[in-house]
């Protein structure tokens, strides 16, 4: 993932000399290209180091938003030449920082811009014909490696983890307060879940399921460090698309996977051993909870937040909500654990 973002902005051309005064503030820019496009149109292209993007791109959006003919673009930037060295931080003077401009740049956080992880969730999110294809294709390979006892064609299955996506940009819908972001993270969910739900019990009608098998037996049952895993690998899942590192979410498809355990359970409610299922729905509810949490949680440290104050308000109160209601769904999960399966 580069350490580089180009952002291009058009604006009219009237407001051609706001642009220009706007950006001569911005202490964080490596480069700076601007042109008239026409007598209707200015446009500028920015080089900015990632970590820096969601302010710059803050500033401009409060000075142009709702103006028309504003716009604003993100590139990811692979490479330049010649290399750009990043700039040192200013001296202070007096301690302060000299402009306003570089006080912020100075508190922004060290990730992808906001609109960049929302966009990457929100495809992640997306339901699809693809996306259910996947859904069932890795359905299959996770049945199949668990009738089997093959450790690692169930981590294939593990990889392919379609259903980690759309849990994390549930987890920033409730941190940014969408709604929109949430009823599509949990129609995605809910088809996957479905797909998976009756392809596996399909497979346990037809297939020999021996709920002995050890790659089956781990997964009919929670414990208290199954939940702790799954909290610590919700975190990481979170915190690696905050940083836009997509091979760091390799660890987390492994460490937190989802579609195992519901496999697990689809098959043996299709074999009839349903009170081993039940512990490997415990299990699915666990890793869900967790890393909706986890992940709420992470994105508050990492300074996920609106942009207005009016957005702030409602975030806070979807935060409120779905901190509480995974806390519940967690603390019956303990209770469950420590009454039955710890026994």
């Amino acid at each position: 993932m580069s350490s580089l973002r180009l952002l291009e902005v058009v604006v009219p051309g009237d407001r051609a000399d706001d642009l220009k005064a706007l950006l001569d503030e911005e202490p964080e820019l490596l480069g700076r290209w601007t042109e008239t496009v026409d007598d209707q149109t200015a446009r500028a292209r920015l080089l900015v180091p990632r970590d820096h993007t969601e302010g710059v791109s803050d500033r401009l959006s409060d000075r142009f938003d709702g103006i028309e003919g504003f716009r604003l673009i993100l590139f990811d930037v692979e490479a330049t030449v010649p290399r750009v060295e990043e700039p040192q931080p200013n001296e202070e003077v007096d301690g302060e920082a000299e402009t306003a401009a570089e006080a912020a740049a100075a508190q922004e956080p060290a990730r992808v811009s906001r609109e960049e992880l929302y966009t990457d969730l929100q495809e992640a999110s997306e339901l699809s014909p693809i996306y259910l294809v996947t859904v069932a294709l890795s359905t299959l390979v996770a049945g199949i490696g668990l009738v089997r006892g093959d450790i690692a064609v169930v981590i294939g299955a593990m990889v392919i983890a379609p259903l980690l996506g759309p849990n994390v940009a549930l987890a920033l819908a409730a941190t940014l307060g969408d709604g929109a972001l949430a009823a599509r993270a949990l129609k995605t969910v809910g088809a996957g879940v479905a797909v998976a739900s009756v392809l596996s019990v399909s497979m346990g009608m037809v297939l020999e399921v021996d709920p002995t098998v050890p790659e089956i037996a781990r997964r009919t049952s929670a414990s208290l460090p199954d939940l702790a895993l799954a909290l610590a690998a919700g975190s990481a899942g979170s915190l690696a698309f905050t940083t836009g590192i997509s091979t760091a979410l390799i660890g987390v498809m492994v460490a937190v996977a989802l579609l195992p355990p519901l496999a697990t359970a689809g098959l043996l409610i299709g074999s009839g051993h349903v009170a081993e299922a039940a512990g490997a729905l415990l299990l699915v509810l666990t890793n869900v909870a967790c890393i909706n949490l986890a992940g709420i949680v992470t994105f508050l440290a990492r300074k996920v937040r609106p942009r207005s104050w009016w957005e702030e308000e409602r975030a806070r109160r979807a935060i409120r909500v779905a901190v509480c209601f995974w806390s519940v769904v967690l603390a019956l999960v303990v209770l469950v654990i420590i009454l039955i399966w710890e026994r």
